[in-house]
């Protein structure tokens, strides 16, 4: 599954083109922009699992830091700052890392 099989191209490129610059990236905006926040659990969670790249049933710090080429190739990667602040965001039970109903919680907030 492709991530444009849920979100459209035109909202990708949108929400990309709003965090280009370093230290830019804001997940609630990002997330509105690619219009995630609208979508279904199920939708949500279909995200999450393109995401999770290890498959591991979490995104990890490395993941979360090339979050944003998992919408596009030629995406940046998220500064260190930005990967820490998108983590502690959405890591609720601090355990390092955001799992699915964590994930779903960061989207719809």
């Amino acid at each position: 599954m492709a991530i444009t099989d849920i979100l459209s191209t035109k909202d990708i490129e949108s929400a990309l083109s709003s965090c280009q610059a370093a230290d830019s990236f804001n997940y609630k905006s990002f997330f509105s922009t690619v219009g995630l926040s609208s979508k279904t659990p199920d939708q949500i969670k279909k995200v999450f699992g393109i995401l999770d790249q290890d498959n591991s049933g979490f995104i990890e710090e490395e993941e979360l830091q090339l979050f944003l080429k998992m919408f596009s190739s030629s995406a940046r990667v998220l500064t260190a700052s930005e990967t820490k602040a998108f983590l502690a965001a959405g890591d609720i039970d601090g355990d390092g890392k955001i799992g699915v109903e964590e994930f779903q919680s960061l989207v719809q907030a």
